[in-house]
């Protein structure tokens, strides 16, 4: 059975650059139709399990007024829901989880809670129409434009042709981009091609960036919740990265600024020296409230031992594609497993069998998140390409932040690739701020089809650092507000960059949403 919904907006991938695009799009007066493949919005967030990575100024500066009301609205949740003590309740920066990966380390749920409370006066006003466990199997595309994307609800079967004026392409992998005969790329790209220093000599579309399937997990220091042996434990037991001399299953991995160097880890602070990972991702902290109400803390395991590198899931059949995503389940699992039964301890024992599985904190069962998550995706060929070039602090040098005339946004984070799934490479490269080009926006062909997330004209190192959290919530919104503009004023997007007066309206669009589109002068001395 077919039905059909029709919409302004039509945005495939309900992940943290879908969401935002939707929430922008009809605040902008557009009916929009979202679709996600699982039941939870907000991908990174949600989904996928990921605390907000970002950057040294986003208590003050650097991303959207939507992105910061959401961060402010997570405080205010645990600080109305969540009996916290004097401390925490007075405390304007609350850190629910007091990670030292984020300022605002939180659970999924909340992430959940908070953004659908964000959405909830579109979805009940069917101003936005929500469609969950649904993906795309196919797209009707007329010249340079799409026509029509049918999305199938996984359970039933059931599908939906969507019509729309324009089309956002936001799921985790670029589904849609194949999908519409889009033009795209994939993988590590050719030195020769974009002379960036850190790039292949031979482009290689399947050489990406490793998957982490993440894991909540609570300790319970008496307690005793040893998972049955995973079947690909041995393996994983044995197997040694090329970049390491030991297991993966190991406290030694890359060291950040230095991915040519090992670096030792462990589980719990200590007066040691050495860095503990538990509080790494930890998004439960008991000590912040004034009654108890779980038996422990709670983490993310979403840790270098977890990375999956041995293989692609992206441009690879379909057989392939599960089968990686599977073992990248497996390896967490076995990480697990050898946490609670052999992972040395600072006092010369072995295992923390008290570490339990919280699929409860995930909406799951087994305790993995519902998705892995992918860092890196199908990315537009554009009329921008964003490279290296334009955010390394060595290549940049005295110039510094790379400025657009065309600017849609802006954020902040390293140049980090992690372990990619042919070469095993690795690296963490200084940045400057950067801003984002609305040439990157636009597909060199396609007049009605945008990107939404990790999907922008960039290359692979690049996308080091514009696939996170705020700078995808920018993206997400701006694509948005791009859509309604054009479909305001009758004119592709392509025509909005290309017209001196169009950008300008649309950039002041932007700006009246709260979008930043540069960095002050003076960020880096601050």
């Amino acid at each position: 059975m077919i039905q059909e919904l029709v919409a302004d907006v039509i945005i495939i991938g309900g992940g943290l650059g879908g969401t935002s695009a939707a929430l922008a799009a009809a605040k902008a007066g557009m009916k929009v139709v979202v679709t996600e493949e699982t039941d939870w919005l907000g991908g990174q967030l949600t989904s996928q399990a990921v605390p907000p990575d970002e950057h040294r100024w986003i208590e003050s500066f650097g991303c959207t007024a939507s992105y910061r009301e959401f961060r402010n609205r997570v405080r205010d949740y645990y600080k109305r829901n969540y009996p916290l003590n004097e401390q925490a309740l007075n405390d304007p920066e609350l850190n629910p989880g007091n990670a030292w990966v984020s300022r605002v380390a939180h659970e999924p749920k909340v992430a959940l809670q908070v953004l659908e409370d964000m959405l909830a006066p579109y979805v009940n006003t069917r101003r936005i129409q929500v469609l969950l466990n649904s993906r795309p199997v196919h797209c009707e595309t007329a010249g340079d434009q799409v026509a029509s994307v049918t999305v199938e609800k996984t359970a039933c079967q059931t599908r939906y042709k969507l019509r729309g004026a324009y089309f956002l392409d936001a799921t985790e992998t670029g589904e849609l981009l194949p999908l519409a005969g889009a033009e795209y790329v994939s993988g590590a790209e050719a030195r020769s091609e974009t002379n960036e220093p850190h790039a292949l000599e031979v482009a290689d579309p399947l050489d990406m960036q490793s998957i982490t399937h993440v894991a909540a997990v609570e300790y319970i220091p008496d307690g005793n919740f040893t998972i049955p042996k995973p079947d690909s434990y041995d393996f994983w037991h044995e197997y040694k990265p090329s970049f390491s001399t030991y297991p993966i299953l190991s406290w030694y991995a890359n060291e950040a600024e230095d991915t040519s160097k090992l670096r030792r880890f462990t589980m719990f602070p200590n007066d040691q020296g050495i860095m503990s990972l538990w509080d790494y991702r930890r998004i439960v902290d008991p000590s912040l409230w004034r009654v108890p109400l779980s038996d422990g803390e709670v983490t993310l395991l979403n840790w270098p031992m977890n990375d999956y590198y041995l293989g692609p899931v992206i441009g690879v059949s379909e057989q392939e594609r599960k089968r990686h995503l599977e073992a990248a389940r497996g390896l967490t699992l076995s990480l697990v497993y050898w946490m609670q039964t052999e992972a040395p301890r600072l006092d010369g024992g072995y295992g923390y069998p008290g570490i339990r599985l919280r699929g409860d904190v995930l909406g799951t069962e087994d305790g993995l998140a519902k998705s892995p998550y992918i860092r890196e995706s199908r990315r537009i060929r554009a009329q921008y390409t964003i490279t290296e070039h334009d955010v390394s602090q060595e290549l940049r040098g005295a110039k510094g932040i790379k400025r657009y005339e065309d600017s849609v946004g802006v954020g902040s984070y390293y140049l980090d690739l992690h372990p990619t799934t042919v070469n095993q490479r690795a690296f963490f490269i200084p940045n400057y701020p950067y801003e984002i080009p609305l040439g990157s926006l636009i597909p060199v062909r396609m007049t009605n089809l945008l990107p939404a997330c990790k999907n922008i004209g960039m290359t692979q190192i690049a996308n080091g650092c514009y696939r996170l959290h705020p700078t995808e919530w920018n993206i997400g919104e701006s694509a948005g507000l791009l859509a309604a503009y054009s479909v305001m004023h009758d004119i592709p997007p392509r025509e909005v960059r290309a017209s001196a007066v169009h950008l300008c309206d649309y950039q002041a669009m932007l700006e009246r949403y709260g979008v930043q589109l540069h960095w002050p002068e003076g960020t880096l001395e601050t």
